[in-house]
């Protein structure tokens, strides 16, 4: 993982701009071209982000997935 030259992996404005604008008040059945379990999206939005090594959804309170890129995918996005 490399810090930009403002200290952040990935800017949030570009966080709102990659994945918010696409998911956010929509229905995920009809804008995602896959099952939209929080397993999926996890890592849609890690793809989205080439800079992105781990994204957390929550679906609930206690209901949470963590998607974390292999070490080898990882490297390679540095």
């Amino acid at each position: 993982m490399r810090l930009n030259s403002e200290g952040m992996v990935v800017d949030f404005t570009r966080i709102k701009e990659v994945v918010m604008e696409k998911l956010d008040h929509q229905n995920l059945n009809e804008v995602l071209p896959f099952n939209p379990t929080a397993e999926n999206i996890a890592r849609w939005v890690c793809k989205q982000l080439p800079q992105c090594y781990k994204v957390e959804v929550q679906e609930s309170e206690g209901n949470i997935v963590i998607y974390e890129k292999d070490s080898a995918s990882a490297e390679g996005q540095e």
